[in-house]
This record gives structure tokens, sequence and C-alpha cells, in this order.
């Protein structure tokens, strides 16, 4: 027997954290661009108590705040026309150097994957170690040195390149040259490398996320699909 009692109403749905609300949008738009973007193509920004704009790179600070896309010129931009004021709708304190800033906390984000991924078991260093991580088909992403010598590179291209032919994958296994060796060596120290690679895990892939945001941030659009290359199962 039905029951005469009224039906619930449904509760509207929470807002989402940094989608609305005291963001004072219904979805993420780069202040620059105006254009629409998820947490991985955009950089979120908020004015601390005592008004300074930083990057809230965790989404998690709280306060109104604003994106930027992934990318250094659109932060400059931002900061050279005033659009963080108008965009938090307060008289803000912002650094001329504010993409130099965001580009400094990326590296560390990387460096430090870098490192709990090498405790993990999942990031080696050595050209040796690459070249069979990549043939064997560990491998998700390999990192260069910027200044490392041309003829290791090529070696380590020419394995990609034959685990992409000879497994049919989507694309090769990307790879990044995002450091010199003595900018690792700041970072990492005694772990610093001139060839390595992130292997399958959960922090071997922390660390190509990472590493594709930070190139992506400097300028060049990413080198890797969701599946990192790898032949599907």
């Amino acid at each position: 027997m039905a029951s005469d009692q009224p039906l619930e109403k449904e509760r509207p749905p929470k807002p989402q954290k940094g989608v609305s609300g005291k963001d004072g949008q219904n979805d993420r738009t780069c202040i620059v661009t105006r254009q629409a973007g998820t947490p991985e193509t955009l950089i979120r920004f908020i004015a601390t108590p005592d008004g300074v704009v930083v990057p809230d790179l965790k989404r998690e600070l709280p306060g109104r705040g604003c994106w930027v896309s992934v990318s250094r010129e659109a932060v400059d931009k931002a900061v050279a026309k005033k659009q963080f004021a108008r965009a938090l709708k307060a008289d803000v304190t912002v650094a001329a150097d504010l993409g130099a800033q965001v580009d400094r906390l990326l590296v560390q984000q990387v460096a430090g994957m870098m490192n709990l991924a090498r405790k993990a078991g999942q990031f080696v260093t050595g050209s040796a170690k690459v070249d069979l991580a990549i043939r064997s088909g560990s491998a998700l992403c390999v990192f260069h040195a910027t200044d490392a010598a041309a003829d290791g590179v090529r070696k380590l291209d020419q394995a990609r390149k034959a685990w992409h032919l000879g497994m049919e994958t989507d694309e090769e296994i990307p790879s990044f040259r995002l450091f010199s060796e003595a900018e690792m060596q700041e970072l990492i120290g005694q772990n610093a490398f001139i060839h390595a690679c992130a292997l399958a895990g959960q922090a071997g892939e922390g660390v190509v996320k990472r590493a594709t945001l930070l190139e992506t941030y400097r300028g060049n659009w990413p080198r890797v699909s969701s599946d990192t290359g790898r032949k599907p199962q």
C-alpha cells in the first residue's frame, strides 16, 4: 500500500571546491583567455589575508580564487594587465616575478616526485638501466639532462622508437629535457642524473604528470597521452 506521506525533496548538490562559491564561477575559466578548463589545464591563485597573490597548485587554500591557464605567458600577461585585482575583486599585491615563482614551485614538485618514485623503486638513472626499462616496456617516460651528450640521447631515442614500432603503440614513450645536470644537483643532490626514467606505478605516474605540467607551463605541449604511450592491455 502506497504511503500518504509526501516525498522528501531532493537536496541540491553541494558546490565542488574551487568550482563555484568563493571563486564566483560555475566553471573554471582562465582570467586571461576567458576559456574554460579543468584542474589539469589551469592554475588557481588566491590572495593571502595580507593581500598578496600566490599560486595554489594543490587547489586547497581557503578564500576567493581565480584561474589562469597553465602557461608562463598567460601568468605574465595577467600580472602586466593587473587582471588579478579584477578577478579577485580586491586591492592585491602581485609580484612582478609571479610567473617565475610558479615555475620554481612546479620544478620543486617534479623533483619531489622524482625522489618519492626513486624510493618506491619507480625511478631509475643511468643509460643502461634506462635502456633496459624502455626495451622491457616498464618505462613510462624518459628524462635527459639538457646538456646530455647527443650520442647518449640518440641511443635512447632509438630504443624508444624500436619499442613504439615493435609493440605498435599509439605513440613513443615520451621524453623530457627540463633541467641541466647542474640544476638537478641543486634540486636532488647526489641523485642528479644525465639519463633517467620513471617506471610503471603510482609514483612513476606522478612524475609523468608533474613533468608534463612543467613542460606545458614553459611553452611546450605535453608529449604524453593518457596511456603514456604504452600498448593497451
